[in-house]
């Protein structure tokens, strides 16, 4: 072999590596590595769960929310803070809290029947965590209980006694408020501290914080209009103003269904995540025009079972269901006279401009007479709906079956409702009769809430739905 033979083989032997070490983009090196490795992972997770019949569902599916985060140069991935989806221990949580405000709600309508909320004459939201440790501290608390318009007109004969059973009502009542409060902040807290909860929910979950904040202020600005004459006719029956009292009722039925409402969300987007090809169907079907109708029927149903609830609350305000205790007649007809109803005594201008809504608000017939046509009202939309379902073929036929249970169970509710309604009003606003009508009127809400969870189509539930089912096509035609 010759010296340039030798020389040109040495040449030809070291091209190869040449060629692969001098002649290689070491980016595009570093972006094919992190590409591989990561469908290495996706590879990976699909085949660790083929054995159990789910290699089918998108990665995202298995909880992999990290590898939607798009890749930068230089292969840094670039992760979210908060998931796409919220964890199910915060739908329990949320669910949780829901039952506790709406065993308050109840616990806060016996206090108001009792005649309990004026005990405790001041707002102490911390020192007044603890009740009155001796004799001294009774009697100071009685003592400024005394000075109230309420023992004046209503109790003067009171004794320490009988004091402290409305003490302990009204206490207890103010401290369940303080445990909602706090059983929602703090879990709240570390929830999003986390990333347990997605973007969305995290915010409706501040705004549900402050809510019951606020219904903590209100709670004590309706406990302050019965403490001073001046809120109320001279001589009448102390009482909170009932502007108020519905403020605070409507605020506590807020905050329970915003708690409700989002816990059965999260639930229902587990479920339908964890299958998008039904759940595209299902959202096909309920997306129907012909289920137009029944999709805003549900939604016109919920405003208009939480204004009947709210015209409760001005009847309770006024007591007015101590009078006309009777059904369906008021007095010798169905109505009282035109004279009674809208009478110039609740009038407050010199032109009158102001009796038709006065009389509406303040006057007792009135207020007693619209929630009895509130109440017809709710019940005959929620047999109407109930009856379309049944006797419209085509609603019948796309209706799924879970809407048309959810639809069962308003019916039941409602009838439940007017039943507890009349006998309320028949035996003279008895204890028990009174805090199970209330309780049902949360009830009936509750049920709406839930068909209408079931009918209409969430929106950023569909929006992952589309992109878990894109990102499924994609790895197939990959």
């Amino acid at each position: 072999m010759t010296p340039a033979t030798s020389v040109f083989g040495t040449l030809r032997r070291t091209a190869p590596r040449l060629t692969r070490t001098f002649f290689t983009c070491q980016h595009a090196s570093k972006s094919s590595a992190t590409n591989k490795t990561t469908r290495r992972l996706i590879g990976s997770t699909a085949s660790s769960r083929s054995g159990d019949g789910l290699l089918s569902r998108p990665p995202t599916a298995f909880g992999l929310t990290n590898l939607s985060s798009s890749l930068q140069s230089g292969g840094k991935s670039r992760v979210k803070f908060f998931p796409e989806t919220s964890d199910k221990t915060v739908a329990y949580w949320l669910l949780g809290s829901a039952a506790s405000v709406f065993g308050i709600v109840v616990f806060g309508g016996l206090t108001r029947l009792t005649e309990s909320g004026l005990s405790i004459t001041e707002w102490r939201p911390v020192t007044g965590s603890l009740p009155p440790r001796d004799a001294s501290d009774w009697d100071a608390e009685f003592t400024k209980y005394r000075s109230s318009p309420e023992f004046k007109l209503l109790n003067p004969h009171m004794t320490l006694d009988e004091f402290k059973s409305i003490y302990y009502m009204e206490w207890t009542h103010r401290i369940w408020g303080r445990l909602v409060g706090m059983s929602f902040l703090l879990p709240a807290a570390y929830f999003i501290a986390r990333r347990k909860v997605s973007a969305p929910m995290a915010g409706k979950i501040v705004g549900i914080a402050g809510l019951i904040g606020f219904q903590g202020f209100l709670g004590w600005w309706m406990v302050k209009s019965g403490l001073k004459d001046d809120l109320f006719a001279p001589g009448s029956h102390p009482r909170v103003s009932q502007y108020r009292l519905t403020a605070h009722l409507g605020t506590a039925f807020l905050c329970y269904t915003a708690m409700l409402w989002n816990g059965l969300s999260i639930l229902r987007e587990h479920k339908l995540l964890a299958n998008p090809q039904a759940a595209r169907k299902l959202f096909d079907r309920l997306k129907s025009p012909n289920l137009r109708v029944f999709r805003r029927s549900v939604g016109a149903l919920a405003v208009l079972v939480f204004c009947t609830a709210m015209s409760g609350g001005l009847v309770a305000g006024l007591d007015a269901g101590l009078i006309y205790n009777e059904f369906p007649y008021m007095g010798t007809g169905l109505t009282p006279p035109k004279s009674e109803l809208f009478s110039d005594f609740y009038s407050h201008t010199s032109d009158r401009s102001d009796i038709w809504w006065r009389n509406a608000l303040e006057n007792p017939s009135l207020v007693q007479l619209d929630h009895r046509i509130l109440a017809t009202t709710t019940f005959t939309s929620v047999v109407g709906l109930w009856a379309y379902t049944k006797l419209s073929p085509t609603v019948k036929k796309m209706l799924p079956t879970a809407c048309r249970k959810g639809m069962h169970g308003v019916v039941g509710f409602v009838c439940l409702q007017v039943a507890l309604g009349i006998s309320t009003l028949l035996y003279l606003v008895p204890l028990p009769l009174a805090s199970a009508h209330q309780a049902g009127s949360l009830a009936l809400l509750s049920s709406v809430i839930i068909l209408g969870g079931r009918t209409w189509v969430p929106r950023r539930a569909a929006r992952l739905i589309q992109q878990r089912l894109a990102h499924s096509r994609s790895r197939i035609r990959g």
